[in-house]
């Protein structure tokens, strides 16, 4: 085969004398960009909507705050309480440390993050808790939960759990 130059698009000189074209035909681009305008219609929605991510974003945080309440309660022989709302955990303490006589959390005192900002508390404005904030509950000196607690973020199926008598939070 031989290159002819200035054709468009490339032709070739077969051997037998006859042009080859090669390229694409109309029915080939248009099958094309009807395929790619339906991938783009179902996939656009998943990059520019973001409450799949702040879904996760927000279970995310409220594992981790639930696991510093729990640490903080050990390291701290206090109790340490979690309030939720909303869209929103924030966690306090007891400033007195639990004896025979004191047994039941009393958290008045704000609690400080491990950045400092006190009070610690997570919030996110799109995403929330699904049936509505959850019963507040608090970690014993020995990081036993006082309940268990299972919550669900909207838009994200696996529920935040702490068992009752390990504080385990998962």
């Amino acid at each position: 085969m031989i290159r002819v130059p200035g054709k468009f698009p490339a032709a070739t000189l077969a051997d037998d004398g006859r042009f080859h074209q090669s390229g694409f035909t109309v029915v080939e681009l248009v099958t094309i960009m009807v395929i790619l305008g339906i991938i783009a219609a179902v996939a656009a929605p998943r990059f520019f909507g973001r409450n799949t991510f702040d879904s996760r974003s927000f279970y995310d945080q409220v594992i981790s705050t639930l696991r510093y309440a729990q640490k903080s309660a050990i390291a701290q022989r206090r109790f340490v309480c979690v309030a939720f709302t909303a869209n929103s955990v924030t966690l306090t303490y007891d400033p007195i440390a639990p004896s025979a006589t004191h047994t039941v959390a009393a958290c008045s005192a704000n609690l400080a993050g491990p950045t400092g900002h006190v009070p610690h508390s997570v919030s996110n404005s799109t995403a929330s808790f699904q049936g509505g904030a959850p019963a507040t509950f608090y970690f014993d000196a020995l990081g036993r939960a006082s309940a268990p607690v299972s919550v669900t973020v909207n838009g994200y199926a696996t529920p935040v759990t702490v068992e009752a008598e390990t504080g385990y939070v998962y």
